[in-house]
């Protein structure tokens, strides 16, 4: 394993860095006074920090160039460590919960799925509350996004990073000549919308507590809440169209708002074909749940149905997974349909999971084009996006990468299946892990949560949080013969 000391090295700072995230829980409970807890997250800071610290002394003298091998096994590596020690108060903070579903909840949070394990929120302690949300909006944008941009030192295999994080096929594309000043300048957009949202929500009446823990979860596309109710808990239509508005925004790919700041102009935003593609999809769903939800009998006015179709498909076909109400007793279409919509809608860099839509349009695109080739066998018809032909390796890769993902869903509910699950709630908790949802249909719906199942059950959740995060090729790389040969 010599040849992977420069990536235990990076781990090592990783680590490190990721230790001061603790001081955030650490300093609300100083200042609540509570010596218990004060413990439970100190120790974990202490515990973090000496573990970065000693791998870091052990490789200290591996410095050098990362390739693409490099850059794949340090941001899994990273995936998988730093749960691990996120889940460290919460195995401690969380009466009954178990390391199983202490790791879950971490990796939920990391990975903005907003799956959660952990029943009795209103009550649970506030810095455990403000721990989890914290994670999603640490995870939202990469961990390793911001070590390229905060850490000077991680210029050196930078791109190789950025790839392997950067969600969306296209990740060649540099929108700065120097790939940590692309990040610096992503997170810079994140800061500002992150900002705006708290204020927003500050503004519509949540205390400053849940002002921040929401505007964490909302920007970071993850969902977690302080409440059981979720949203529902305000019952606040101001609350609500304030969570639409940034979770719509937090949707849509921010280095299309980071060229909008370049340029000052708007002309980035509304002439991407992804960008229109999604605000179509998202108000011709709302406009189609609204109609369902009304002539169902669900709300008395057309302006609550309005409001409440709008949030529940925004908060799933943007992978956030907020609920004000348990959806499952609407409709039967309705239900399915936001959780089809959660697979695909988010674009390729936003803090979304799923699919991805710009995949999707190139996926229709290659459809269109075999169709006409059927009619005409010798014409010349490349796939085209935006005005700009589609690369063919970029196609293969899409094409690669929907059969894995096929294989993957069908794979992991069949282990579900096989453990017991009902079969309505061992798929949809697939497609809700996998796609970084959040709440899936029966047993995990918006009304209920992970809790009810089993270790074994939970560690396959927490498998396909993994592997919706990365894209499911970054991790199952790993397990090629060729990526470990010399």
């Amino acid at each position: 394993m010599q040849r992977f000391d420069a990536v235990f090295f990076m781990l090592a700072r990783l680590v490190t860095v990721f230790s001061l995230a603790f001081l955030v829980p650490l300093v609300w409970t100083w200042a609540d006074d509570d010596l218990k807890e004060i413990e439970i997250w100190l120790g974990s800071f202490l515990a973090t920090l000496c573990c970065g610290l000693l791998l870091w002394a052990l490789t200290r003298h591996a410095r050098r160039e990362l390739d693409v091998r490099d850059g794949f096994l340090l941001v899994n590596l990273v995936w998988l460590v730093l749960p691990a020690f996120a889940a460290l108060p919460l195995y401690f903070a969380v009466p009954g919960i178990g390391w199983s579903k202490a790791y879950f909840e971490a990796m939920s949070g990391l990975t903005a799925t907003g799956a959660t394990a952990i029943a009795g929120l209103d009550l649970l302690d506030p810095a455990a509350n403000i721990w989890r949300c914290l994670l999603q909006l640490i995870g939202g944008l990469g961990i390793m996004l911001l070590a390229v941009a905060v850490l000077p030192f991680l210029g050196l295999g930078g791109m190789q990073l950025f790839k392997a994080e950067m969600p969306g096929p296209m990740k060649d594309t540099r929108l700065t000549p120097r790939i940590a000043e692309t990040a610096r300048g992503l997170w810079g957009v994140y800061f500002v919308l992150s900002a705006a949202c708290l204020l927003a929500y500050r503004w519509g009446g949540m205390s400053w507590q849940d002002a921040f823990m929401h505007m964490c979860t909302t920007l970071g596309l993850g969902g977690f809440s302080s409440h059981d109710r979720s949203f529902g808990y305000w019952n606040s239509p101001v609350l609500e169209w304030t969570a639409v508005v940034f979770m719509s925004l937090a949707g849509i790919n921010f280095a299309r708002y980071f060229m909008v700041w370049r340029q000052r102009s708007a002309r980035p935003l509304w002439r991407d074909t992804e960008v229109r593609a999604y605000a179509l999809i998202l108000l011709a769903a709302t406009v189609v749940v609204t109609f369902m939800v009304w002539r169902g009998g669900q709300y008395d006015t057309f302006g609550i149905s309005l409001r409440e179709a709008a949030f529940q498909v925004v908060s799933v076909a943007t992978t956030t997974g907020y609920a004000t109400t348990d959806y499952l007793l609407w409709p039967t279409f309705v239900p399915i349909l936001l959780l089809f919509l959660g697979c695909f809608v988010s674009c390729a860099g936003s803090t979304g999971g799923g699919i991805k839509l710009v995949r999707m349009l190139i996926l229709i695109k290659v459809a269109r084009r075999e169709l006409v080739r059927i009619v005409h066998p010798r014409v010349v018809n490349p796939v085209a996006l935006g005005g700009a032909t589609v690369p063919v390796n970029v196609i293969w890769a899409v094409m690669a990468y929907m059969l894995i993902y096929g294989g993957s869903m069908v794979g992991l509910t069949l282990l579900l299946l096989a453990s017991g699950l009902d079969v309505v709630t061992a798929f949809t908790a697939i497609i809700a892990c996998l796609n970084n949802i959040g709440p899936g249909l029966g047993k995990v719906g918006p009304a209920g949560n992970y809790a009810v199942l089993t270790d074994f059950q939970v560690w396959v959740c927490t498998f396909a949080m993994l592997l919706g995060r990365l894209e499911l090729l970054s991790v199952l790389v790993l397990l090629t013969p060729q990526f470990w040969r010399r």
